[in-house]
């Protein structure tokens, strides 16, 4: 009788250790996956600080000078051979004054003797969104930033290979990042595009 009321007890012991062990355990992974989902969260709260939007209007007019803002918003054009990067041969991007997404890189960068920056292609194509403009009795394919809706320009099917094509853009719409200041600015994903030039 003695005996078997010694193994009970020492039943209920080991059952009640192992109650504890397991709960532990699980104390342990909770956390371990609470830390997960915290640095799953810090990851996504640092892709969101990563996003491009556009200020409201108020903020633009204070952010931009006029020409800028008669560009970007209005949907202007500058004087040719009288803006700020038409002849820029410095290696760098291009990014939307407004918003400051990623748009052209000085490799696809030409000399298209019209007097305004013009570009083979976009450095970054989902940043780019085009729409039929029929202003001035023709039809052009216009150019916007997706993310900041800024006008940069026209895309015209004349310019040199590989792609046949000539982004227009206006200077007013871009703010130049130098090569050497991207990883300071926050765009030193784009840095190995220079690092042979």
């Amino acid at each position: 009788m003695k005996i078997s009321f010694i193994l009970v007890i020492l039943l209920i012991a080991l059952f009640t250790v192992g109650q504890t062990i397991y709960s532990s355990q699980q104390g342990n992974a909770d956390k371990m996956n609470k830390g997960d989902q915290q640095i799953q969260m810090d990851k996504t709260k640092s892709d969101f600080d990563r996003k491009y939007t556009r200020p409201d209007d108020e903020t633009l007019k204070k952010k931009l000078t006029p020409l800028q803002y008669k560009v970007t918003q209005k949907n202007g054009t500058e004087r040719p051979f009288k803006n700020e990067y038409w002849d820029n041969k410095k290696h760098g991007i291009y990014v939307d004054v407004v918003s400051g997404e990623p748009l052209f890189s000085s490799l696809d960068k030409f000399k298209s003797g019209t007097g305004w920056p013009s570009f083979t292609k976009p450095l970054e194509p989902g940043n780019i969104v085009e729409k039929a403009d029929r202003s001035f009795f023709t039809t052009r394919t216009e150019v916007r930033s997706k993310h900041g809706d800024s006008h940069l320009g026209h895309v015209f099917s004349d310019g040199p290979e590989p792609t046949g094509l000539r982004y227009c853009i206006n200077s007013a719409a871009l703010n130049f990042i130098p090569k050497e200041d991207l990883e300071k600015k926050g765009y030193g994903e784009y840095i190995k595009l220079f690092e042979e030039k």
